[in-house]
C-alpha cells in the first residue's frame, strides 16, 4: 500500500461523523478510497447526504499526524501489516461477517489469520475454576489445530491466550486500542508472546487509547474471526454476552459452559443456554460439533509450535505470596481462600496448588471457614464453598 492509498483510507475511516456503514456505501459507489477522496461534494451527497458529504470533503483534522503515526508503526518491524478488505491475507470468516473492519492492523504471523479459529471469552473477574476451564479448553483447541481468539482482557481472555500458548498453539488477541497501545498493562508481556506465536489485531489507528466505547466494537471482530464462540463465565450484563450475540448474528455457533447456581459469573452463561446456546462440558463436544457437517472448514495440519517462554515472574515456578490479597482477576475485597475455593468441589491437593499456602496454614484457615458455615466437606475428601457468591 503506497502513501496515497493509505492517506485515502485514513481520510475515509477517520473523518468524524462518517461511520463504517457510510464508508462502505461510499466504497460501493466509487470503487476505492482514492476515488472517494477525489469525488465532488455533490457526488458524495448523492450517496451519504449533504452533511456527511461535507465532512468527507473536509477530511479529518489530524490526518497528517495520523498518517505519520501509521507510517512509524509499520516501519517498526517486518511483522507489522495493514490489511484492507481486498487483501488476500484478510481472514475469510471475518470478511463474511456482517460488519467487517475496512482496515485491519496486524502484528505477528499473517498465516495465523488463515487458520480456522475458535473464540473464547468470559468474565474479567472469574472464579478459580473459570480460569482453569479457560486454560484447559483453549489448550485442547490449540492441540487440535485451531487458533484461539480472545480479547487480551484480564480474567478468562488472558487465561485462554495462556492456555493456547502453553499447548504450543497459536492465538489471536483482538485489541480495543491502537495496536501500539497494549491494554491492560498487566498483559503487555502476554501480548508480546502472542505476537511471537500468533497475532495481535486491531481496527483502531495506532495511538488510540483505551476508550470504553471501543471495546464493544472490537467484540464483533472476535466473533467474526471464530467458527464458534465459547463463553466461560459471564455476568448478565457483560461484553461476553455482546460477543455471543454478535457471533449468533454472524451465523456462528455459540457455546456456553454451565457453572454454579451460586456464582454471579454463571448467570450470563445460563441465560445464553436458555436462549439456545449449546451447553458444553468438555472441549471434545465443541470439536465434534464443529467438525460434524461435511462442509465446514477444518483446521489446517501444522507442526507443533514451541511455546514462547514466559517471563520469570509469570513462570510456573514463580514465588507465591501466601498473604496475597486475591487471585488474578478476582475481587480484592473477598477472602482469598474463598476465591481459591471457587464454587465447585475441589481436593485439598488442588486447593494447595492454587494457593501455594503451607499445609498447616491452609488446614487452619479451612477449619475457620468450616466453623463459620462457609465450607462443607464432601465424600472422597473433597471441599466445597457454601452459601451465595
Amino acid at each position: 500500500m503506497d502513501a496515497d492509498e493509505l492517506a485515502a483510507w485514513l481520510r475515509l475511516l477517520l473523518t468524524p461523523g462518517v461511520g463504517r456503514e457510510s464508508a462502505r456505501r461510499l466504497l460501493g459507489a466509487f470503487g476505492s478510497p482514492q476515488a472517494v477522496a477525489g469525488a465532488t461534494r455533490a457526488a458524495l451527497a448523492e450517496v451519504v447526504g449533504p452533511r456527511q458529504a461535507a465532512a468527507v470533503a473536509a477530511g479529518p483534522p489530524q490526518l497528517q499526524a495520523q498518517l505519520a503515526a501509521v507510517g512509524r508503526w509499520l516501519e517498526g518491524g517486518s511483522d507489522r501489516h495493514l490489511l484492507t478488505l481486498g487483501d488476500a491475507a484478510y481472514p475469510q470468516p471475518l470478511l463474511e461477517s456482517p460488519d467487517p473492519p475496512l482496515l485491519l492492523y496486524v502484528q505477528g504471523d499473517l498465516g495465523t489469520l488463515g487458520v480456522t479459529a475458535l473464540a473464547v471469552v468470559g468474565s474479567r473477574k472469574p472464579t478459580a475454576q473459570g480460569l482453569d476451564h479457560a486454560r484447559r479448553f483453549a489448550g485442547a483447541f490449540a492441540e487440535s489445530g485451531f487458533v484461539v481468539v480472545s480479547g487480551l482482557a484480564l480474567g478468562i481472555d488472558g487465561a485462554a491466550h495462556e492456555g493456547a500458548l502453553a499447548a504450543g498453539g497459536r492465538t489471536i488477541a483482538v485489541l480495543g486500542t491502537g495496536i501500539d497501545r497494549l491494554y491492560p498493562q498487566r498483559h503487555v508481556d502476554l501480548a508480546r508472546r502472542i505476537a511471537a506465536q500468533g497475532a495481535l489485531v486491531s481496527e483502531f489507528v495506532p495511538g488510540t487509547p483505551p476508550l470504553a466505547e471501543n471495546f464493544p466494537q472490537r467484540n464483533r471482530i472476535i466473533a467474526g474471526l471464530g467458527l464458534g464462540t465459547l463463553v466461560i463465565e459471564a455476568a448478565l450484563r457483560s461484553g461476553s454476552l455482546i460477543t455471543a450475540r454478535l457471533a449468533n448474528e454472524a451465523g456462528r455457533e455459540v457455546f456456553a459452559l454451565p457453572g454454579s447456581i451460586h456464582a454471579e459469573q454463571s448467570r450470563g452463561c445460563h441465560a445464553l443456554i436458555r436462549d439456545g446456546a449449546r451447553l458444553v462440558e468438555t472441549p471434545a463436544e465443541i470439536l465434534d460439533e464443529l467438525r460434524r457437517p461435511a462442509g465446514l472448514l477444518q483446521p489446517a495440519p501444522r507442526p507443533r509450535l514451541r511455546a514462547t517462554p514466559r517471563s520469570a515472574a509469570d513462570g510456573p515456578h514463580a514465588p507465591r505470596d501466601p498473604a496475597a490479597a486475591a487471585l488474578p482477576g478476582g475481587d480484592a475485597d473477598e477472602d482469598p481462600l474463598l476465591q481459591a475455593l471457587g464454587h465447585d468441589p475441589i481436593s485439598l491437593d488442588s486447593l494447595q496448588a492454587r494457593t501455594g499456602w503451607p499445609t498447616s496454614q491452609l488446614l487452619a484457615r479451612l477449619l475457620e471457614l468450616e466453623l463459620r458455615g462457609q465450607l462443607v466437606r464432601l465424600p472422597g475428601g473433597l471441599l466445597q464453598r457454601r452459601g451465595l457468591a
